[in-house]
């Protein structure tokens, strides 16, 4: 009953609505004709035009809402990945309307992006500026495959009486596909201020160069050359931080527990192994994947899964396991997981990237293996704030990440937390 009364409410306001438009049209166009035939003969064409205006402005309007989704997913889908399915199937998948739906969001939701236009710019001419280059060292090739990094100094460098400062290594994010460590300048230089120590940011090869066993090695060759650098750079060699962010959080965390374990893959020594960890005080992970699984089906659930590089950087879904930090943990034994370095895990409530249950389960895990961990869920601040709010000091969640990194830093190297 309800049904039909709506429907014919609706046959009403459409019929108003041809009628008010046919009315509209023949008080713009006068009446040229003087008999009563001509008379008839435009009022028949006004009511066509009527008709037609009626119809095609709501195919129009369906065509916008159903043409547009599916333009923007399928060329996402052509750029960067068409679903895993044989044949013909994989675009049958394709076009399932969920999947459009969810896979349009996605790439909407990119578009906040160009707030930080201004941001951009700001690191694009300050690293670009042969001025700053007293702040760092640029380009330092390090490793098996001759990447680069940056270093950062501390402000106390150079000052009478200072000491060697600790080292911070930076892992930046970017889906295991991108990202370049020119983009975290403004991050680097205000961490080297706010913790008082050298920060390293290295590049690693990211897919499809590499796979993640690859990015493993390269930031294990980043700390390998850290060991050896400390004396020439003024560095506590010794007292080494990673801190990382998404895909960063995850390579920083799983390169540390694959040298924990001695990892033949590494093709590091074990000695140079056990000495890197012993150095090792802590990870930081700001808005990081530790269970590639769980996260593979929050891909699923955006239909992201098959224009993410992820699986790809994996290898395939089969080696999921190999490369979860939570899986590794797992099967670590006593005296493995009393190497294992305390951790602090930082995530954004907002966060619809990588949603803030990668952390709390990751944290929860390593309190039940009795391993150090402090948990800190920041609210409405979302997976790329975490990140870009670190650059500088007029950002809205600066103060409030710094506050929670140094308090947990100063507890990684033994400090008393000034802040």
């Amino acid at each position: 009953m309800v049904l039909g009364l709506d429907l014919g409410y609706l046959n009403h306001l459409r019929s108003s609505w041809s009628n008010s438009l046919t009315l509209s049209v023949m008080l713009c166009l006068p009446l040229t004709g003087n008999s009563p035939a001509d008379t008839a003969s435009q009022l028949g064409s006004l009511n066509m035009i009527g008709l037609k205006y009626n119809m095609s402005l709501p195919m129009a309007a369906g065509a916008l809402l159903v043409g547009i989704p599916y333009s923007i997913s399928l060329v996402a889908q052509w750029m960067y990945g068409w679903p895993n399915k044989p044949g013909y199937k994989k675009y049958i998948e394709a076009l399932k309307p969920r999947r459009i739906y969810c896979l349009t969001r996605a790439v909407l939701e990119m578009l906040k992006y160009f707030q930080y236009g201004k941001l951009y710019f700001q690191w694009k001419s300050w690293y670009k500026n042969v001025e700053n280059h007293k702040h760092y060292e640029k380009g330092i090739r390090f490793g098996r495959r001759s990447n680069k990094l940056d270093l950062y100094y501390s402000p106390t460098v150079g000052q009478p009486g200072s000491g060697p400062v600790p080292v911070v290594v930076f892992i930046y994010g970017g889906a295991w596909g991108s990202g370049e460590r020119s983009i975290y300048c403004l991050l680097a230089m205000q961490m080297a201020k706010e913790l008082s120590a050298t920060v390293i940011c290295p590049d690693y090869c990211t897919y499809p160069k590499g796979n993640v066993l690859c990015m493993v090695q390269d930031i294990a060759d980043c700390l390998i050359w850290a060991r050896d650098s400390g004396h020439k750079f003024n560095f506590d060699k010794d007292n080494i931080v990673l801190i990382g962010h998404s895909a960063g959080a995850h390579l920083a965390a799983l390169t540390v527990l694959f040298m924990v374990e001695g990892r033949d893959e590494l093709f590091i020594d074990a000695k140079k192994q056990t000495e890197i960890t012993m150095a090792i005080r802590g990870v930081t992970g700001l808005s990081g994947v530790y269970n590639i699984m769980d996260h593979y089906e929050h891909e699923q659930m955006r239909a992201v899964e098959y224009v993410s590089t992820m699986h790809k950087a994996m290898n395939g879904v089969e080696n999921f396991p190999y490369y979860s930090p939570t899986h590794l943990l797992k099967k670590f034994s006593k005296a493995q997981l009393k190497r294992v370095p305390p951790f602090c895990l930082l995530h954004g409530t907002n966060d619809i990237i990588v949603p803030m249950e990668s952390s709390q389960r990751f944290s929860e895990l390593l309190t039940s293996l009795s391993i150090k961990v402090s948990l800190y869920l920041m609210p409405k601040m979302d997976h790329t704030e975490i990140v870009t709010d670190l650059m500088t000091t007029d950002r809205h969640f600066y103060k409030t990440v710094y506050s929670c990194i140094k308090q947990e830093y100063s507890k990684f190297i033994g400090q008393v937390c000034d802040c």
